[in-house]
């Protein structure tokens, strides 16, 4: 290092997070990973069938020593899906799970979707997988029926043999070579295990297949990617959206010791879709170079027709907005006429700040281009959505799109932000430009500056209530920037308000759902469990609100707004209800469901005794909050105490019905993070503009919450052999208002402004 703490030279010895791991004594053994990079072969690959593995179906391989190798199509990000997915065909199939390993699917259409966002993985896998597996079990039967010359109804599969009464055994590896040969049994014929034979689906302590791996070093994420002469990249992207370059000067950046050579790129134009944001990349040998070569950019910026945008400022407009809100997309009875029926009325107005992602790996893509081939490796949630970016951006016909191979990497969180592969598209812009392998790395800062981000909201709710205190009428409006303005740029009205907004489960006779319209200013996108977030804090915080005025126990009173069981029909109010993508008939919107993840977490929780007068002492509160999202049903009591004006989450209980569980500690740990991200936005979740220009800039100004603000979280799960529905995002909603119900209930203070630190609550 020279004196100045500048390098000296581009040469930097490395110290990667898997050296780190390794180089700390933990064990690099254990299971041999199916890495990333590898294809998964087609059945029709020109192999000689001596040495072809056996592949019943494209989602499941038998090696000829009887490894059974599984392909995980979607993308993990910490959820699980790496070894939740391989359960599903491993217990069809009677595999030995330490005889199972996992291999990440390419970017590929004869998967399916690969989308990984949405709550939806295991939703939309659960039979195909379960078919897989049946297929090659199926098939390993027959195998040794024909070895034995036995009826194939004398022969069982279990643990990796094939069983039969006279003959004896054989293991998976005695059977490959012989089920290979035989036809592909179709659908019909398949007879899948019924629920009480699965031997790994629904049981706890299920090893994660490459658990050993991410804990070792071993597991390569999106920032781990090296190839031979690979390059890095970082780049100067316009301060506002639609900005763009003016000029730029780069002579002191090329004098940096290791950077090669700065690339502008084209500024984007509407819509924003997953385009590159522009500016001017330096391309370096090194990350450290690179940054130290961006940080001397001169660049005069043209901030464009956005850098008017001031958040604060524009709240006025959003208040403005609802004064003639232009949709109302749901409505029974007339809200007016119960309005004007009613005894009184309680009006409440609610905010939430725009937010981030901010996962604790920042996007990162590498790219190579070989003739016609484009080779990239991303941590990407869309692989295929990546595919068709890059097609885009390098203007690769549409039937070559086969050439862009995308390998995907484990992603160090998702939550939404990797589902739009903007990174991916500047990875082979830069990669075709220089004509070498780049990798583009977003630092911290980038992401918490350029990303997209879930729009600020404000929202209006009014009820009317006899003289019982029955709600005779509910009204709901809202307004925020919509997420369809990322990809028209004349939207305007959130459009979608199916999420926590339109699919109101409380049976009240007189229902108002309302939108506003507003510009939109910044890339806009979706966030995990969308805008549940806005629209659940403000719906459960005002049924809060409604029960305190009634002086009836808010877990009482929402049991009490739900009504009978029934399932909700959302078209007798002319909504056209989207269902989260499924047949409200084979998904209802089930009532009964709903009371009953109420009345479970209040009772793990205690909350008839310490929501009694003397029940929790002085300072202490307890709130409660109940939502359906994603066809999951999940309820929350949160418990907190106070220490002057300093709130302390005490305790935490959710309750959550998704159906078929299938891997039990992964859905506890998703519980889990869900409540960790809910007190985040709930506390400190706040992105704002000033001039176009975001004013956060890292986790000092965005902030998580820490460990030791989060106690033990109880979580509870249903038994159930409903469909398996999601559960990484369904318990994200219900947390903030759980929260300020709670504080509340501790202060008397309401709270409808998120985040909260603005209160010095924390």
């Amino acid at each position: 290092m020279k004196k100045d703490g500048n390098l000296t030279n581009s040469k930097i010895k490395k110290v990667t997070r898997r050296s780190f791991l390794q180089g700390v004594g933990l064990s690099a053994g254990g299971l041999t990973l199916g890495l990333q990079f590898s294809v998964a072969q087609a059945a029709t690959d020109a192999v000689t069938l001596e040495h072809k593995p056996f592949e019943p179906d494209v989602f499941v391989s038998i090696a000829e020593d009887g490894q059974v190798t599984v392909i995980s199509h979607r993308s993990e990000m910490g959820q699980g899906i790496r070894s939740t997915l391989p359960m599903l065909v491993a217990d069809e199939l009677e595999a030995d799970w330490d005889r199972v390993t996992v291999e990440q699917g390419l970017g590929d259409t004869k998967y399916g979707s690969q989308n990984t966002d949405g709550s939806r993985s295991v939703r939309k896998n659960y039979i195909k997988l379960k078919q897989a597996g049946a297929t090659a079990r199926t098939m390993l039967q027959q195998a040794a029926a024909k070895i034995w010359s036995v009826p194939v109804g004398d022969v069982t599969i279990y643990n990796h043999q094939a069983k039969h009464a006279s003959k004896g055994t054989l293991d998976f590896a005695d059977l490959v070579k012989v089920a290979a040969t035989l036809d592909v049994p179709t659908k019909d014929t398949l007879k899948l295990k019924t629920e009480a034979e699965h031997r790994y689906v629904g049981k706890d302590n299920m090893a994660l297949l490459d658990g050993k791996d991410i804990i070792t070093g071993r597991a390569m994420y999106g920032f781990d990617t090296e190839l031979p002469g690979m390059k890095y990249a970082v780049i100067a992207r316009p301060p506002v959206v639609y900005g763009k370059v003016k000029s730029f000067d780069d002579s002191e950046t090329l004098k940096v010791p290791g950077v090669i050579k700065t690339v502008e790129l084209p500024a984007l134009t509407p819509p924003v879709m997953f385009k590159m944001l522009g500016g001017v990349a330096v391309i370096a040998e090194n990350t450290w170079a690179a940054l130290q070569g961006r940080d001397k950019l001169k660049i005069e910026w043209d901030h464009g027709k956005n850098a008017n945008y001031n958040t604060k400022e524009h709240e006025a407009v959003f208040i403005k907005a609802l004064e003639n809100p232009t949709e109302t997309p749901r409505v029974r009875g007339d809200f007016d006429a119960a309005k004007k029926a009613a005894k009184q009325t309680i009006k409440a107005a609610y905010h939430v700040a725009g937010l981030a992602h901010a996962t604790m790996e920042p996007p990162a893509a590498t790219a190579q281009i070989d003739g016609d081939i484009v080779n990239v490796w991303a941590c990407t949630q869309t692989p295929q959505g990546a595919q068709t970016n890059v097609m885009g951006t390098l203007a690769i016909a549409k039937e070559n799109i086969a050439n862009i191979k995308i390998n995907v990497t484990l992603l160090g969180g998702g939550f939404g932000r990797k589902s739009k592969p903007d990174y991916v598209a500047e990875a082979a812009f830069l990669a075709k430009e220089s004509g070498l392998p780049i990798k583009v790395q977003w630092t911290r800062e980038d992401e918490i500056k350029h990303g997209y981000y879930h729009s600020p909201s404000y929202q209006e709710l009014e009820a009317s209530l006899d003289e019982n205190n029955n709600v005779t009428g509910w009204s709901h409006a809202m307004v925020n920037h919509p997420i369809m303005s990322t990809f028209n740029p004349m939207a305007k009205a959130a459009g979608m308000v199916d999420l926590g907004l339109g699919d109101v489960m409380y049976d009240i006779p007189n229902i108002k759902i309302a939108l506003g319209e507003t510009e939109t200013f910044m890339r806009i996108g979706w966030v995990r469990s969308v805008t549940n977030i806005n629209n659940v804090f403000a719906a459960s915080s005002f049924a809060d609100e409604l029960a305190v005025a009634s002086k009836v126990n808010p877990k009482d009173y929402l049991l009490q707004l739900i009504g009978k069981d029934q399932h909700v029909d959302f078209s007798k109010d002319n909504y056209k209800y989207t269902n989260y993508g499924e047949s409200i008939t084979d998904y209802p919107a089930d009532t009964s469901r709903l009371k009953h993840v109420i009345n479970l977490v209040a009772e793990k929780s205690g909350w008839d005794k310490k929501s009694k007068n003397g029940g929790l002492p002085k300072g202490h509160g307890i709130g409660i909050a109940a939502h359906r999202s994603f066809l999951s049903y999940v309820a929350i009591v949160v418990h907190v105490s106070t220490d002057g004006n300093k709130v302390k989450i005490e305790d935490i209980h959710m309750a959550a019905d998704i159906g078929k569980v299938v891997n039990p500690d992964r859905v506890r740990s998703q519980l889990e993070g869900a409540a960790m991200f809910g007190a985040s936005i709930a506390f400190y979740g706040e992105i704002t503009a000033k001039d176009g220009i975001v004013e956060q800039n890292n986790f000092n100004d965005y902030q998580l919450v820490r460990m030791n603000q989060i106690p033990t979280i109880h979580t509870h799960l249903v038994a159930s052999e409903e469909k398996p529905t999601g559960v990484g995002e369904p318990g994200v909603p219900p947390f903030a208002p759980a929260l300020c119900n709670a504080i509340y209930n501790a202060t008397g203070n309401r709270n409808r402004r998120l985040p909260m630190k603005h209160l010095s609550l924390v």
